[in-house]
């Protein structure tokens, strides 16, 4: 996806480090990121175009929101990602005006005024990076809860490592963080009241300028500046003083970590209270206003300053709530839920079944069509210059590929694995280059779950044998996936019943193929949450159905809604069904 950060601000924040953090996984996962602010410090993977959002006279404002159209159109931008209140106000107007999917990461308390609250300019979606902020903005600003979502800094844990012990022959307490606003209020007061400067050696790591408070610290005091290595700083010190992704990192390096931010002290982070910290982002986020009792604090760092490392429990549940590459498949899955939604388009998945010559091979059920209607479908696809994919690429790329800008696909799907599918379509994918994904039943010869109904029986049609299939499958041109046995309705049966069914399907196929199945195919598209556990148990990555499940694809991987293709599905048919709005329609 093409997607534009968004933020505005005059010197480094924990929103530059996590948009910039994020966005370079997102650029090493193909996506193309651009960033516009004021300024932009952290290294970045991709273009920057600098606006200055911190400006908000009206005249200026209009002035961002068309340079920001001018930019969505410029660089084709699919989704727009806002940082902060000044940046999401602009983008919100220039989303609405060009119709582009918008998210919002809040990274703290929003103001609360009769504006804000008529006009929360959030976009589509809110991410809070703590439920602290998810709760503000659902109370006192009136968001929706189903537009918000909890999604916390994301961090390449594997970047830090649990260190030793510093041996220090004077402490070292590293406080670690801005001096402007509420946080350089917090860093005074910790100077004046609550550290004794003579006992401990204290370092202070900001790239804030020093303001004229902190003049009578400055011989006591190491003032360091802005630092690019804050690991060996953390690993340096007998305790780290700090909110936010500086908490994190710190409990990452297992060093003890004294919680406080611009809201609350949270104090030394343990067992006990790492849920707490979590929430309010280390004590970034609570109440309006600084809620601390500064006066307690002295000797709570005192106690925290005799420990040697922070509980290895702590440092584990960092890492699984905070793991950058979980975060970014969150906030991919986000993305795609915003595009699909907002645009209310999805890829098409075409559903197929058998193949036919002439009018002596129709069949009772309408599960086919005439070859040379085929070719026209194929013919009318690429005309559109629409590209095929399989499950397998899914796989291999993520579902948020299918979203590439300038790209238009379509999955097509046959099912059952008639003969025909190796004597017909085979030789037109060939001719057009096009993929298909085929659904093969490898317990019958031939189908009979159809010819074997009593009220409406079906004529008898050839199965493909082994060696058909594994020709099909070393083509290039087809990925084969499951599709049970002897094609049963799947809810019928037992758990251990479809499990046979699924299991040896699945082992069959590829001992033919000799490649590992990525997607199945329900029967009838008739399955229960026993045929989804078991798909995904046996190791499935998408199991597709018909006409039921989620819209976005995404948001079910073993439930994923087809678009079936009937004998009388002419061009124009196709046409209607493949432009991307078809399942919104019909869910209406």
């Amino acid at each position: 996806m093409n997607i534009l950060m968004a933020l505005s601000q005059l010197e480094v924040t924990g929103a530059e480090v996590y948009a910039t953090t994020v966005g370079n996984q997102l650029s090493h996962r193909g996506h193309q990121v651009f960033y516009v602010s004021d300024t932009l410090t952290k290294k970045h993977n991709g273009p920057f175009f600098k606006l200055r959002f911190n400006k908000r006279s009206v005249p200026r404002r209009f002035w961002h929101v068309f340079y920001l159209i001018y930019l969505i159109k410029k660089h084709n931008i699919q989704l727009v990602h806002a940082h902060s209140r000044a940046s999401s106000w602009s983008c919100h107007l220039a989303c609405k005006l060009t119709a582009t999917p918008m998210v919002t990461t809040v990274h703290g308390r929003q103001p609360v005024h009769s504006s804000s609250k008529k006009f929360h300019a959030m976009g589509d979606k809110v991410i809070c990076v703590c439920e602290s902020i998810q709760q503000q903005i659902v109370t006192e600003l009136g968001v929706e809860l189903n537009k918000t979502v909890v999604g916390r800094n994301g961090i390449e844990c594997n970047d830090f490592k649990v260190q030793v012990s510093p041996d220090n022959d004077k402490k070292i307490i590293s406080i670690i963080g801005r001096l402007s606003g509420p946080k350089g209020d917090v860093c005074y007061h910790l100077l004046n009241q609550c550290i004794d400067l003579d006992k401990y050696q204290v370092r202070i790591i900001s790239g804030t300028q020093v303001d004229k408070r902190f003049e009578p610290f400055k011989n006591q005091v190491e003032f360091r500046g802005y630092s690019n290595d804050v690991q060996t700083i953390i690993a340096q010190s007998d305790l780290v003083i700090g909110a936010g992704r500086v908490a994190m990192e710190s409990l990452l390096c297992g060093r003890p970590t004294f919680a406080i931010g611009e809201a609350s002290s949270i104090g030394e982070i343990t067992a006990d209270n790492i849920q707490q910290a979590m929430s309010t982002n280390f004590g970034d986020i609570g109440k309006k206003g600084l809620n601390v009792d500064f006066s307690i604090l002295k000797s709570q760092i005192e106690k925290a300053l005799l420990q040697t490392n922070c509980a290895p429990e702590v440092t584990e549940l960092i890492k699984e709530n905070y793991d950058l590459d979980k975060i970014v498949e969150q906030i991919e899955i986000i993305y795609q839920d915003t595009f699909v939604e907002k645009r209310r388009q999805e890829i098409p998945i075409i559903m197929y079944h058998r193949f036919i010559k002439d009018e002596s091979e129709k069949g009772v059920h309408g599960t086919y069509l005439d070859i040379n209607m085929l070719e026209k479908h194929f013919k009318l696809l690429k005309r559109l210059n629409i590209e095929t994919l399989t499950f397998a690429d899914l796989k291999d790329s993520g579902t948020v590929s299918r979203l590439k800008p300038g790209k238009r696909y379509v999955i097509i799907t046959v099912d059952d694995g008639y003969k025909d599918n190796y004597e017909l379509l085979l030789p037109l994918l060939k001719k057009y280059n096009f993929k298909a994904v085929v659904y093969a039943v490898t317990g019958e010869s031939f189908n009979r779950w159809d010819v074997e109904q009593a009220d409406n029986p079906e004529k008898s049609v050839a199965l493909m044998s082994a060696e058909q299939l594994k020709i099909l499958s070393d083509s290039g041109y087809v990925e084969i996936g499951g599709h049970t046995l002897t094609h049963p309705k799947l809810d019928t049966l037992t758990y251990e019943q479809q499990f046979k069914e699924i299991n040896e399907n699945k082992t069959e196929l590829e001992k033919i193929t000799g490649k590992p199945l990525a997607s199945f195919a329900y029967p009838f598209g008739i399955h229960n949450q026993d045929s989804k556990d078991i798909a995904k148990q046996l190791g499935y990555d998408f199991a597709v159905a018909t006409n039921s499940g989620p819209l976005g694809m995404h948001q079910d991987l073993y439930q994923i809604r087809r678009i079936a293709i009937f004998p009388r599905t002419d061009v124009f048919g196709l046409w209607r069904k493949i432009r991307g709005n078809y399942v919104f329609r019909k869910a209406k």
